[in-house]
């Protein structure tokens, strides 16, 4: 069972919270109603379940065997969300047919009965549909699904949408012209995506599904198929698996419903399917190679050499997948589940954090996430050094005890507190579930075999199967998790001869002791024991910004707040405090500081609580501390609720006026960041991570990736000397919008952030960066990966600052049409790149350091072409203006992306960061939705012949280290 609301998830310990609920424990019989009624009232999703239905859907099934799930959804407003999912994707595969699901699902964009070739793209362009995030489609292993967003969903529009996409699915052009201009392109998606990273996964997927399809399916498919593919063989396979009793549409959006079902039935009605449903494959079951130990049945095994990947240790121990009815009593053992596995992600979290040898471990179960292939608990773990031995015996020990002894209800009863408050949070936000995650959400149950409940069914359950979660319970759930067919280890080293099969099996079988230290404290901490922040404040003054309903408040301390009390978002409230000066504030040599700060500050603690105290304070309340560094401020932030809104601003404003300085996860951050580096090398994607933000700043160290030299002279007395000075200073800028009253809002920022005292002025640095100057030679870096793969990148300068906001916006609808001319270019026309990406950024808290830039994967002949294209598009925008329809393809998708972005809080906090210091800001607001979708050919031309200068641009190639 799905919840409806999955916003609720607060910790990635487990899998997720939401898609489970539990039984009543108080034997309560249903009213029965009479047989034959009940049976014509269960919808098809609901078939063999007892778990309450949704009735915000309508389900149906037309006469052809089409089933259909329709819901009015209004967020946001006039968006329309349709989802056609096909129960087929890669394991419905032969061997010569490997790729094809993923084939079919481009070939479908490419040309369909009502698509000529080349339409499709700009057609749902012009309806106001990004491509990419509005308009997509995705294969996996068990179904393909095809996704469309539609804005401003008028019926016009709507009739138009229907009429499309059942031509895409019921109709597509299979041509051998077709199949051989697409195979180059899928070719170019197989080759962007290989990465060491990738390698993992597919062994990884070879070791756990030895003997079952799902080993041998990657949707990508292999080069030898794919070049083999034919109109008739890629027709064979849609003709065979592309039926109406194998096909679900489901529909969310602000429209009737009725009128939703009516356009499913006039455009999908009359599909006809050809011949007897085929039977589905057989996806087979973990087997266990003989003369394995019952009790520790640790079958095959793998270690994998990856000279640029940190140490990874996993192990999945493996059950036979089996459909099941997804009834209330089901769901309860899979809570009680969840609530076993949160305890040991809590206790490993804990030696981890207390500077145990793993960086990190965690267990999870996947009943049916894993392709309805296997059931499977597995551990994962990254050992701190060589001494893999250690980590994984550490691991292996705190699960020991878990099965061991029972945890203490204590224990139990804090997680009961985090599940509680996740199934209330997603009660008090229901209404503002998105019409496409409500779609998902229906997709999702599809593909597993599952029901979706909304959120007040699943709170109401778990709130009735309390009284189940008991020490000895959780442990016989505990021990189910850890017993299975065959337990599979997996090991990943960047050194050759650290270890081998042998060693790593030996290190699972033997003996180890539990652990019973690892247990952690569970009794809860309150706020009102902890010290005050100071002398609270009082309000200086308060004015209307003339904007909505916000209000700019002076606290008597100086610190300003933009306030905007609304019910756009019943249930939510976000929280930003502005301060000090971001990287303008760091000091060069002390640049590496910066982004261990972003990890560690928040870990360090407040006055006399370390982050363990924090977890307890925050047992069941919506309470997060997140730290991020723009150019001229740092930004704490938290997503709450109205009853946790003064703890929150305790909170953040504690970690400005009473910070706490723990060693430890200085010296984890310390130890991740120089795990992490070594595979920026391993593919030219990643070492753009690396250095591609760094150069374009002209070499700033401040936006540098700390490198091991660097990082081996971090200290934690260092990293105070550079953080505490920079809590103490600079301005303060509460943004605060969401359900809340004014009067509750005042009174908490008085007791918090007006009870500091006053900050010193901040020590800013001078951050004016520009890119590099032109090179006619481009700049050469390499990668240890593919050699097969490179990158490329050209771009240049704009410019920066509040002052031209609206010329950077129209640099943004010029980015765009070059985007669209580089995607045909370099995709459609030679398969070179699949995504190439073409973007303008436009700093508007400094006064330079803008700029255009386009950026592509490749292979490393094919540079010449990149370059080529891109400055052919740039001669061409500035030498002869785009067309209106050019203008128009770009225009409609950012205007219809602005009007429905602009229904929630977080679209204006975006907007007015930073405008209680300038409010140019506010103004700039006026006009956003004009700058972005008005525009004309002439203006597009002039900001071309401004800043496409080829004598302007800089040009970076990432090549194989070894050709």
């Amino acid at each position: 069972m799905q919840s409806r609301n999955t916003r609720a998830r607060r910790f990635g310990l487990f899998l997720s919270l939401l898609l489970v609920s539990a039984a009543p424990v108080v034997a309560e019989a249903p009213a029965k109603a009479p047989a034959t009624a009940a049976k014509a009232a269960v919808p098809w999703l609901y078939k063999g379940s007892d778990v309450p239905q949704d009735k915000a859907w309508t389900f149906g099934v037309l006469p052809n065997g089409i089933r259909y799930a329709v819901s009015h959804n209004g967020v946001p407003p006039d968006q329309v969300s349709i989802r056609v999912l096909v129960d087929a994707g890669s394991m419905y595969e032969t061997e010569p047919q490997r790729g094809y699901a993923h084939l079919i699902e481009h070939l479908t964009f490419r040309e369909s009965k009502y698509l000529k070739e080349g339409e499709t793209i700009p057609t749902w362009q012009r309806l106001g549909a990004t491509f990419g995030s509005d308009t997509n489609a995705e294969t996996s292993p068990t179904q393909t699904v095809y996704k469309l967003d539609i804005p401003n969903a008028t019926s016009e529009k709507l009739d138009e949408t229907f009429k499309l996409l059942s031509g895409m699915v019921t109709a597509p052009i299979f041509t051998d012209h077709g199949v051989k201009t697409e195979v180059p392109i899928v070719l170019a998606e197989m080759r962007e995506r290989t990465s060491p990273q990738s390698r993992v996964l597919d062994q990884t997927r070879d070791l756990f599904f030895k003997g079952q399809l799902l080993a041998s399916r990657n949707p990508i498919g292999t080069v030898q198929t794919l070049e083999a593919a034919d109109a008739a063989a890629v027709k064979a396979f849609h003709d065979k698996w592309y039926r109406p009793d194998n096909t679900v549409i489901v529909v969310a959006g602000d429209a009737d419903p009725a009128a939703l079902v009516a356009r499913i039935e006039q455009w999908f009605g009359g599909w006809k399917a050809t011949g007897k449903k085929p039977l589905q494959p057989d996806f087979g079951k973990p087997i266990a190679p003989a003369g394995i130990d019952p009790k520790n049945p640790v079958g095959e095994s793998k270690v994998l050499v990856e000279p640029d990947l940190p140490r990874l240790v996993n192990w999945a121990i493996l059950r036979p997948w089996k459909k099941v009815n997804d009834t209330i009593a089901y769901n309860q053992g899979l809570m009680v589940d969840r609530l076993a596995l949160a305890l040991i992600n809590r206790r490993l979290e804990a030696r981890a954090r207390g500077g145990g040898s793993y960086l990190v471990a965690s267990v999870d179960e996947m009943k049916q996430e894993l392709s309805r292939s296997a059931d499977a608990t597995i551990v994962t773990v990254t050992p701190l050094s060589e001494d893999w031995k250690s980590a994984v015996t550490d691991v292996r020990s705190v699960i020991a005890d878990a099965l061991a002894t029972p945890p203490s209800q204590e224990e139990i009863d804090r997680e009961v507190a985090e599940f509680e408050v996740a199934f209330k949070v997603s009660v008090e936000t229901q209404s503002t579930i998105a019409g496409s995650k409500a779609a998902d959400d229906i997709v999702n149950a599809v593909d597993i075999r599952e029901t979706v409940a909304n959120p007040d069914t699943v709170y109401d359950i778990f709130r009735r199967s309390i009284p189940l979660f008991k020490p000895q319970a959780v442990l016989e759930h505990t021990r189910s998790l850890f017993q299975g067919t065959v337990i599979r280890p997996m090991m990943i080293t960047p050194k050759a001869g650290e270890a081998d099969e042998a060693s790593l099996r030996a290190t699972l079988t033997a003996p180890v002791k539990a652990a019973s230290e690892s247990r952690v404290a569970a009794n809860a901490l309150k706020f009102s024991d902890l010290p005050p922040v100071g002398t609270p404040g009082t309000v200086a003054t308060a004015r209307p910004i003339g904007l909505l309903g916000i209000e700019q408040i002076e606290l008597s301390n100086g610190v300003r707040v933009l306030l905007w009390p609304n019910d756009a978002e019943p249930g939510r409230i976000i929280v930003k405090a502005r301060f000090g000066g971001g990287y303008a504030a760091i000091q060069p040599q002390d640049a590496v500081y910066g982004p261990l700060g972003e990890v560690a500050l928040m870990d360090s603690g407040i006055g006399t609580l370390g982050r363990d105290d924090l977890d307890r304070l925050a047992t069941g309340r919506k309470l997060s501390l997140d730290f991020d560094i723009d150019d001229t401020a740092f930004v704490l932030s938290a997503d709450t609720r109205p009853a946790d809104l003064a703890d929150q601003l305790y909170l953040m404003a504690a970690k400005l006026g009473m910070p706490r300085w723990d060693a430890n996860p200085v010296l984890r951050a310390k130890a991740a960041a120089k795990l992490q580096y070594e595979s920026y090398n391993s593919s030219p994607t990643a070492v753009l991570n690396r250095d591609l933000t760094w150069l374009l700043r002209d070499g700033d160290p401040r936006y540098a990736t700390p490198n091991p030299a660097e990082l081996d002279r971090v200290t934690p007395e260092g990293f105070r000397k550079t953080w505490e000075p920079l809590l103490a200073q600079g301005p303060i800028e509460i943004d605060m919008f969401g359900d809340f009253t004014r009067e509750q809002a005042l009174a908490a920022l008085e007791k918090t952030f007006g009870a500091l005292p006053a900050r010193a002025q901040a020590t800013a640095q001078s951050l004016a960066p520009n890119i590099p100057a032109h090179n006619v030679e481009p700049l050469v870096l390499t990668h240890r990966g593919d050699p097969s793969q490179a990158a490329a990148v050209v771009a240049w300068p704009t410019g920066g600052g509040q002052a031209g906001v609206r010329e950077s916006r129209q640099l943004e609808i010029l980015a765009q049409i070059f985007n669209n001319r580089l995607f045909d270019a370099m995709r459609e026309k030679v398969g070179a790149s699949y995504a190439p990406q073409v973007g303008s950024s436009w700093p508007l808290d400094l006064p330079s350091g803008g700029y255009i830039s386009a950026m592509v994967q490749l292979r490393p002949g094919d540079f010449e072409t990149f370059f080529a294209s891109a400055d052919k598009i740039a001669a061409d925008l500035a030498a002869t203006p785009p067309t209106a329809d050019e203008i128009g393809r770009v225009t409609e998708p950012l205007k219809q992306l602005i009007t429905r972005a602009s229904t929630g809080n977080g679209f204006y906090m975006f907007q007015l960061e930073g405008a209680a210091y300038d409010p140019r800001k506010i103004a700039a607001i006026r006009t956003i939705l004009n700058d972005y979708s008005q525009t004309t050919p002439e203006r597009m031309q002039a900001l071309a012949q401004k800043y496409l200068k080829q004598d302007k641009s800089w040009r970076l190639e990432v090549v194989p280290e070894k050709r």
